[in-house]
């Protein structure tokens, strides 16, 4: 929480993290699965805050999906934000995305991505536009 009441905006970095770690490393590929477990660095992240989010009790839900697999690199992007009910319409508190390099710690240096892990990413891929999105992952946290 900032000095205004709000979720700092640091903290959605944190949520994103989470949300990122959730998506490559407990939706990955089954058991067995050497997917992801090289490591991967963050390149790059941008956010646009679209409304002050303030502590309550009840979860945000964070949405994510892939938006461009590459070589060597992904993007992933992602919604914070509460769905909409009976009583109220979807709120947005955050649009993001960030670029995820996988990268070999043994080595120290980047890598490619694998066969088994560009199958994964690209049932998150979103359509091109104007088509819905294979599908997203999904996650809550406590604001």
């Amino acid at each position: 929480m900032d000095a205004f009441g709000h979720v700092n905006n640091v903290v959605f970095l944190r949520y994103l993290e989470e949300a990122r770690i959730d998506f490559m490393f407990r939706l990955a590929p089954g058991e067995g699965s050497e997917s992801f477990t090289g490591g991967s660095v963050v390149a790059r992240h941008e956010i646009d805050y679209k409304l002050p989010l303030v502590h309550r009790h009840e979860p945000v839900l964070i949405e994510s999906w892939v938006t461009r697999i590459g070589a060597a690199s992904l993007t992933i992007r992602y919604e914070v934000k509460d769905e909409a009910t009976e009583d109220a319409p979807e709120t947005v508190y955050v649009r993001a995305e960030t670029v995820v390099v996988p990268y070999n710690l043994a080595e120290g240096r980047p890598r490619r991505i694998t066969a088994e892990e560009r199958r994964f990413l690209e049932e998150y891929l979103d359509e091109p536009a104007g088509k819905p999105k294979a599908k997203a992952a999904e996650g809550r946290l406590a604001a």
